[in-house]
């Protein structure tokens, strides 16, 4: 296994559990993270600025044709489907998926088609099954499946519904996150 970028998803209780996730994470962290949460329109200005706060790492609102870099965490802006392609992301007024813009699953699942076994996706607490598809197709690619154990997420529906759709590699407590990304990114071919 390896890791080329890392996808974040999260819904009720997500932003409390990036946190934790990024705070974590060193600032030299060698492969791009996407982070997409389920929010009010309006808190999206602000969401880039609280998680910043939580380590090492620069938090910026993704834009659109945005270079994926190393380092650097791009977060889904409100009212967008946060896409990735191979070196940038892009921004989609699609409709919406799970009821959902931004969608956990269109993130993962255009992350698993531009990075194949390189991806590796992160579903956390929420209180619907939208990152489950988009898991198992980062699972079809060959990369790697991370839970958030329901049992130790605020909301479990989410977590739940991706551990039964992805068969993970791996359920885990959300403080045992980061360390598994560390590990997989020093796993990546050089």
């Amino acid at each position: 296994m390896s890791c080329s970028i890392v996808v974040i998803g999260g819904s009720w209780g997500g932003m409390q559990a990036v946190g934790v996730i990024l705070q974590d994470l060193p600032a030299e962290y060698p492969a791009p993270v996407l982070v997409v949460l389920h929010r009010a329109d309006d808190a999206s200005e602000l969401l880039g600025g609280i998680l910043d706060r939580h380590g090492a790492l620069n938090v910026v609102e993704a834009e659109d044709k945005a270079a994926l870099t190393p380092g650097c965490v791009r977060v889904a802006p409100a009212g967008y489907h946060l896409m990735v392609e191979p070196g940038h992301c892009s921004l989609s007024l699609e409709d919406a998926v799970q009821f959902s813009r931004p969608s956990i699953d269109v993130t993962l699942e255009t992350a698993a088609e531009a990075y194949g076994a390189g991806t590796v996706g992160v579903v956390l607490t929420g209180s619907n099954s939208d990152g489950a598809s988009g898991l198992a197709a980062i699972r079809r690619a060959g990369g790697t499946a991370i839970v958030q154990d329901p049992a130790t997420a605020e909301r479990s529906a989410m977590p739940s519904a991706a551990a039964a759709a992805a068969d993970p590699q791996y359920v885990v407590p959300v403080e045992e996150i980061a360390g598994l990304l560390v590990r997989l990114a020093a796993e990546m071919p050089a």
